[in-house]
């Protein structure tokens, strides 16, 4: 194990990578290790790892941008700090030392034969990170491809490194239900040849993904890519080659998915880059065939998005919803959010948001779909948006929702 109090002074800032790039050695030897150090203040996203659910020392603050993966643990105990940011801003907060900076725990690539490190299966906010932090660690996995499209590092850029050979985190699967194929029909219909995608992660977005196999010419920038992507490079629906920019590429910041998805990344064209320039609103404003496809906790009757919060608990995060949903709708073609009707016995379009936080601005919203159809709220008045989206509910809400209405104007 790594000695970490040489590189970590107390009220340190640390960051790590999220998802399948988390350097999760280094991480546990943060977590076995932070008592003796002394307070430490960490900045990490998606993360699976278990030990970061339960019980963590009482030196250890945990800051994220939302409650993602493992992190809903810390949430429902009160010990997680969210920092409510669009994801593109995440750049700007790293560059301002707004975020935790000091230390950065990075998973990298084996070095290439000229002894540069891949940022691999996780560049996003890694990449924009590093450039402002005082001491780099380094876990270089055996197993973590190279990619292409990111800055390479040279080993003399790390203060230390611990060398590993394990399997990286595969995505959590779930097969989509009747419920959520039903819905991505919906949405493939809203999908037109020769679109640029941007899609999240989940059963619904998997579902989505494969109700594209019809297509054709379709192209992806987007902050996270997993193996549906691939899987419609492989069927020849995806070429990109009608995307404004990077023509012919999958852009993407992340790559979440299975082992797979991992070892074969290098025969695509997929290209890593830093959230500065997966999020960035300047260059997504010249993909004019933008079309994003988010998800969403609920949505109230004027059309506002809530993908945050359940019942108190961070289920989710702002993250790039709004960076894209916004790009999408403005100068693009089309802002979708897709949902279940119906969740844990209650409607998911409300009458007002339940969790009291708008994630995604009505304005930013084109289109509502649910499993029951497609709520086009583009151009509609505060009115005819609310009989849109009654329409798409469950129909044992719809009356309940309808009587809202008239009480609202009481």
């Amino acid at each position: 194990m790594i000695d970490l109090t040489s590189y970590i002074r107390p009220g340190d800032g640390v960051w790590w990578g999220q998802g399948g790039a988390e350097p999760e050695p280094l991480v546990n030897a943060l977590l076995d290790q932070v008592d003796t150090i002394g307070p430490v203040r960490v900045f990490c996203g998606l993360t699976w790892n278990e030990r970061l659910s339960g019980e963590i020392s009482e030196n250890l603050s945990v800051l994220s941008y939302g409650g993602l993966g493992q992190l809903r643990g810390l949430s429902k105990q009160g010990r997680l700090e969210v920092v409510p940011c669009h994801y593109s801003a995440l750049p700007r907060l790293f560059a301002e030392g707004r975020l935790p900076c000091d230390v950065g725990l990075l998973q990298v690539s084996p070095p290439d034969e000229d002894g540069m490190v891949s940022l691999g299966i996780g560049v996003e906010y890694v990449a924009d990170a590093l450039r402002h932090t005082r001491t780099l660690l380094a876990e270089i996995n055996q197993r973590m491809p190279r990619t292409f499209g990111a800055t390479r590092l040279p080993l003399s850029a790390f203060a230390a490194t611990v060398e590993t050979d394990r399997p990286l985190r595969q995505a959590p699967v779930r097969a989509p239900d009747d419920v959520e194929r039903a819905i991505a029909e919906h949405v493939a219909g809203l999908v037109e040849d020769g679109d640029t995608l941007q899609t999240g992660v989940g059963s619904l977005p998997n579902a989505v993904l494969d109700s594209l196999s019809g297509h054709i010419d379709l192209g992806f920038h987007t902050g996270m890519i997993t193996d549906g992507v691939l899987a419609l490079v492989e069927k020849g629906v995806v070429t990109g080659a009608r995307k404004e920019i990077d023509p012919g590429l999958v852009v993407t910041g992340a790559a979440l998915g299975s082992t797979s998805l991992y070892d074969r990344l290098h025969a695509f064209p997929v290209r890593f880059r830093e959230a500065g320039y997966t999020h960035d609103p300047a260059v997504l404003s010249r993909l004019r065939s933008l079309v994003s496809i988010n998800s969403a906790i609920e949505v109230d009757l004027l059309g506002q998005v809530g993908a945050e919060l359940r019942r108190g608990v961070h289920l989710g995060a702002v993250g790039g919803q709004v960076d894209f949903s916004r790009a999408a709708a403005l100068t693009g073609a089309r802002s979708i959010i897709a949902l279940r009707a119906e969740s844990g016995g209650e409607s998911a379009i409300v009458p007002r948001l339940r969790g009291a936080v708008v994630t995604t601005a009505r304005s930013d919203v084109d289109v509502v779909v649910t499993e029951h159809g497609i709520a086009t709220l583009t151009g509609c008045t505060v009115a005819e948006r609310s009989r849109r989206l009654i329409e798409v509910a469950a129909p044992q809400y719809r009356e309940r929702l309808a009587r809202s209405l008239v009480e609202r104007k009481a």
